[in-house]
């Protein structure tokens, strides 16, 4: 096997994993209040982490006070907030959505450097977030038209959980200083840890009494997707160009529907699949544009 092809083995693999949090989220809140479950998170994953920095040997930077309070601000919004909303969407939406909602990331971004940062987008831009758009808008109907209000607020709260990524993506673009990939998530998860830890206070958590299934789907969420899937993507993106990269983004929709559908039960409608192929076919417009970008 050649270097490309475990490039894309890995890729996929990272993927998938990611599929798989929008699965672990919906078991966790079954047990779990969403910040005392995203500390719990950061809690197994940091040590994780830190043990990787020290095996290679990697450092963490030496930052001026605007780089550090960016790193703050990208640990509210891409580790506490997407865990915690996630987690308390899926409380009242199903996991399909969920996972197709999950596919919206790439358009997202794109949406928010836009608005945001005055970026002029090209045509395929601009399609690509119309179908992705016209995909979330068939989901909303399906979800008005079965569980109602509860759905909806839950469909929305998982759209603000994908915001907060596309956020801390788009802030990791206004470092001064490049931070490398393990310091950058060394720095999220123990960021995460005090951020999520302070605002499960309110949730008071010494007075629960946790569910087995809840710990067992947060450890994972943790050890698999979190430190498991950063290994997985950084290997594999090391070994093909960017936008070969960027396409494989839309496997995590997919493994998420498959998964929802195949571990917990959940019933696929034809809204849905509607739902979810027009997200797949944005990531997929948007990826080929990127593709050509680069190939000029």
């Amino acid at each position: 096997m050649n270097s490309r092809i475990r490039g894309y083995c890995c890729l996929a693999a990272a993927m998938v994993l990611v599929g798989s949090t929008v699965v672990a989220s919906k078991i966790i809140g079954t047990g779990l209040p969403p910040f005392t479950a995203t500390a719990l998170r950061f809690a197994v994953a940091l040590p994780c982490f830190g043990l990787l920095m020290a095996l290679s040997g990697a450092r963490l930077p030496r930052l001026g006070g605007h780089d550090w309070l960016l790193l703050a601000a990208q640990a509210i919004a891409g580790s506490v907030g997407y865990t915690a909303l996630l987690i308390a969407g899926l409380q009242r939406a199903s996991a399909v959505d969920g996972g197709i909602i999950l596919g919206t990331l790439p358009l997202v971004s794109a949406g928010i450097a836009i608005l945001l940062l005055g970026e002029r987008p090209g045509k395929a831009t601009l399609a690509a977030i119309a179908a992705a758009g016209f995909g979330v808008w068939l989901m909303t109907r399906h979800s008005a038209g079965t569980a109602g209000g509860s759905s909806l607020a839950g469909n929305a709260l998982i759209l603000g959980a994908v915001l907060c990524e596309g956020l801390f993506i788009l802030l990791n673009k206004r470092l001064r200083v490049p931070v490398a990939p393990l310091a950058l998530s060394t720095l999220m998860a123990a960021f995460g840890l005090a951020f999520s830890a302070l605002a499960s206070i309110a949730e008071t958590p010494w007075t629960l009494s946790f569910s087995v299934p809840a710990l067992a789907a947060t450890v994972y969420y943790a050890l698999v997707p979190t430190v498991g899937g950063f290994l997985l993507w950084y290997a594999g993106s090391a070994r093909v160009k960017g936008a070969e990269a960027a396409l494989f983004t839309a496997l995590a929709p997919v493994s998420a529907v498959a998964l929802a559908a195949g571990l917990l039960g959940e019933p696929l409608a034809a809204q849905q699949l509607a739902g979810m192929a027009c997200v797949l076919a944005a990531v997929a417009i948007q990826g080929s544009a990127r593709a050509r970008a680069c190939s000029h």
